[in-house]
């Protein structure tokens, strides 16, 4: 079954956006390096997310985990929607996708590594 993963905020300026969230709502934050940082909203029962240099997605983002990400893409398609460039590497770890959903709306999907 999949799940909400985290969500994305992409920023021309990570430093100002970091202190903007931290001083609206009070969120903590930890450097991943590469730029990402890890946006964390204090609550067990919500979801995190990171805040990173703004690139080809320019608005926040929904990231949604999925068992099997090509069958997720595949399915995303069948349903109407399309694949937003390649599947991409989070080191041996993990990978991730963004696709359209059938209304045009970018979603990221995130998958353990096979």
């Amino acid at each position: 079954m999949a799940s909400v993963e985290h969500f994305e905020i992409p920023a021309d300026d990570v430093d100002r956006a970091q202190a903007f969230y931290g001083k609206v709502f009070g969120f903590t934050f930890e450097d991943w390096g590469d730029g990402n940082i890890m946006l964390r909203t204090g609550s067990d029962a919500g979801i995190n997310g990171d805040i990173h240099q703004r690139g080809p997605v320019s608005h926040p983002t929904v990231v949604i985990s999925v068992d099997d990400l090509e069958a997720t893409i595949a399915a995303v398609v069948e349903g109407g929607g399309e694949q937003v460039g390649e599947i991409e590497s989070m080191g041996e770890t993990a990978r991730y996708a963004y696709v359209k959903d059938s209304e045009g709306n970018v979603i990221g999907l995130y998958a353990d590594a096979p």
